[in-house]
Order: structure tokens, then sequence, then C-alpha cells
């Protein structure tokens, strides 16, 4: 059996929409600041980033652990 949206509860819906709200806020962010940023403060092509930036969670986390220079 396959559980749909309608078979959870109020919470569990509310906990799933807010965590998607933070994930494509996170990934905004990163965008964002890949657009900002000077080319030589980031490691690599910036154009490079930008698909590395939409894999879900992994994606924007590494670009802010490894693709900005500080």
């Amino acid at each position: 059996m396959t559980a749909t949206k309608t078979d959870l509860s109020p919470i569990a819906r509310v906990a799933f929409g807010a965590i998607g709200v933070v994930q494509v806020a996170f990934a905004f962010l990163a965008f964002w600041d890949l657009s900002h940023r000077d080319e030589d403060d980031v490691r690599g092509p910036k154009p490079a980033w930008v698909p590395v930036i939409l894999v879900n969670w992994i994606g924007p986390a590494a670009y802010f652990l490894f693709g900005i220079r500080r």
C-alpha cells in the first residue's frame, strides 16, 4: 500500500511543507550568493556550480562548503 498526502496527519503535511520551503530557500540563497559573488571568490567556473546547486540539500551545502574561497 502506498501512502498519499491525504493519509498523512495535518502535522505531517505541515512538516513536509516546511521542509520543502526550507530546501527551496537554501537553494535560492545559494543561487543568489553565486550570482553576487566575484568569479575570483568561487572555486571553479561559476556556471559549473548551477547544476550542482540544483541537487536537493547536497548541492547548496556543497557550494557553501567547497565552492566559496575563504
